[in-house]
């Protein structure tokens, strides 16, 4: 059977009910797993991560649209995290039995389906995109809502599917198939936003930092802290620890600490692993003696 994960980031973090809505909507799809919510009302978004099988994805992605479309109003909205859409973004990820090809042809198909639904402009990104040009999230997503409609003016920003203006309340959504990645925040101990962006400047691979990082910075209004908000893209090649050493040491030419750091969202084993070797210094450590993937081997 094939296992497909999905994490859609949905623009609201701060209505329980609401969340709780698009949370059922996904759990009652027969076939797939909710396995995690993770909402944060400071970037006034929720990460939701679900398992299945294609046909069982669509009709959960669908499900969350219908929900998330209904309650979500971009005209009203606020908070520190980029946005186009009230589904804000919806990748799909290859984990067993399937390859990043077939994803991709499902990303296409659910963009297909969306549009023709519910009328929200759908953008195809990263393994699903037919241009060259718009893979990159962040280029997709840069001027946020406010600036959609002057962006989708222009004749290279046409959607791949759905009408050529924004939904008046939903704005766009950006669908595509990707490899799995950590998302990966920072907090530092100050409120200054200009040390952060720097940081992030350093660390991330597009301006000359660290490879398969992204890296952004936030103010955290309602605890008056700067934040380093990371994607890792490929945490074997560039480790969770390496990424933390190098915000770290890059706070301190600013005298500046960490506070602390956070996991959005669900994290591979193995990432963890190779941080506890780090810090830890385990001479010839392996992952059989973890007790729990003993008992795993052992039924």
């Amino acid at each position: 059977m094939a296992i497909i994960e999905s994490i859609p980031n949905v623009s609201e973090g701060r209505r329980p009910e609401v969340i709780r809505q698009i949370a059922d909507a996904i759990r009652n799809t027969p076939d797939v797993h909710l396995l995690d919510v993770s909402s944060d009302p400071s970037h006034n978004r929720s990460v939701f991560t679900l398992v299945g099988d294609a046909a069982a994805l669509e009709a959960a992605t669908l499900a969350m649209f219908e929900r998330a479309v209904a309650s979500i109003d971009l005209r009203t909205h606020k908070g520190e995290h980029p946005r186009l859409g009230a589904v804000d973004v919806v990748p799909f990820v290859p984990i067993e039995g399937i390859t990043l090809q077939e994803c991709a042809a499902l990303a296409r198909a659910v963009g297909r389906a969306v549009a023709e639904r519910f009328g929200v402009p759908i953008y195809l990104y990263e393994e699903a995109s037919p241009t060259p040009a718009r893979r990159n999230l962040e280029d997709i997503r840069r001027g946020g809502f406010e600036g959609l409609a002057a962006k989708m003016s222009a004749p290279e920003w046409a959607p791949d599917f759905g009408p050529a203006q924004p939904h008046p309340t939903a704005g766009a959504s950006v669908i595509g198939a990707r490899l799995p990645l950590i998302a990966y925040n920072i907090n530092l101990d100050t409120d200054r936003l200009d040390v952060a962006k720097k940081i992030a400047a350093a660390v991330r691979q597009s301006s000359g930092g660290l490879r398969y990082v992204k890296a952004m910075a936030v103010k955290i209004e309602d605890r008056n802290l700067a934040q380093v908000s990371m994607n890792l893209t490929n945490f074997e090649k560039t480790p969770m620890f390496r990424v933390f050493e190098m915000v770290k040491r890059e706070a301190e030419r600013y005298g500046v600490g960490i506070l602390e750091s956070e996991i959005v969202g669900l994290v591979p084993q193995a990432a963890l692993l190779s941080s506890a070797e780090y810090y830890l210094q385990l001479q010839g450590f392996s992952g059989d003696q973890i007790l729990e993937t003993k008992l795993k081997q052992s039924r």
